[in-house]
């Protein structure tokens, strides 16, 4: 086996950065932090909660907003549309009275 080729390795700890749950383990990196693990995933502990890490949900929830105000506004342009117009007074009665038709 050749000498010198393969990566230091380090007894570190990691560490849920959610939980604070930590374990030992060698890895070629050192002080490992992870966003969730299995102690306190929703999938395992059977918990209903949203994992937010990146702001995802924020950004869903903002889009959503903005789509439903956009499909509120054209919904009510479209019912202004569709109203017959007011009827304009005749020609006619405006020059010669009420008694002209």
């Amino acid at each position: 086996m050749k000498q010198d080729i393969h990566p230091k390795r380090f007894d570190t700890v990691i560490t849920c950065a959610t939980c604070g749950t930590q374990w030992p383990t060698t890895s070629t990196r050192d002080n490992l932090r992870v966003d969730i693990c299995a102690h306190c995933h929703p999938f395992y502990t059977g918990e209903q909660r949203i994992v937010d890490t990146a702001g995802q949900v924020d950004r869903f929830m903002r889009r959503l907003q903005q789509s439903q105000a956009q499909q509120s506004e054209a919904a009510r342009r479209r019912d202004s549309k569709s109203q017959p117009a007011p009827k304009k007074p005749s020609l006619l009665k405006e020059i010669y009275g009420e008694d002209a038709e």
